[in-house]
């Protein structure tokens, strides 16, 4: 995947979702990019994308600390919102657009049982 595409699918996501502001890019290098989205329920998702290494990570960040993450340094995984410095495997890859959707989840559990 390009860097363009891989950007052009963070901003489709983030368009999609209730819980995403507009991303920002912070850094854009000729093989790597790194996005910052702000997030309605707290914090912000850091996001960095190497094309020629196909090095991905998204790292949702409250109050200077991951709270929760994924990326595939040593294989698939991710920090679960109960011990984000955990590493638990995943079967493959996840997409920006799982993460989300996880993080979303997360908060509408959170809510519904706030309520």
């Amino acid at each position: 995947m390009t860097i363009a595409e891989f950007e052009h699918q963070v901003f489709l996501v983030t368009i999609a979702s209730p819980i995403c502001g507009i991303p920002v890019i912070r850094r854009l290098m000729p093989t790597s990019i790194n996005l910052r989205v702000p997030m309605t329920v707290g914090g912000f998702v850091d996001v960095f994308y190497n094309e020629e290494t196909g090095m991905t990570a998204y790292a949702l960040v409250q109050e200077g600390h991951r709270v929760f993450g994924a990326d595939n340094t040593g294989g698939w995984h991710i920090h679960p919102f109960d011990d984000p410095v955990y590493h638990q495997a995943l079967p493959g890859e996840m997409s920006f657009a799982e993460f989300v959707a996880e993080v979303e989840r997360h908060y509408q559990s959170r809510s519904e049982n706030e309520t």
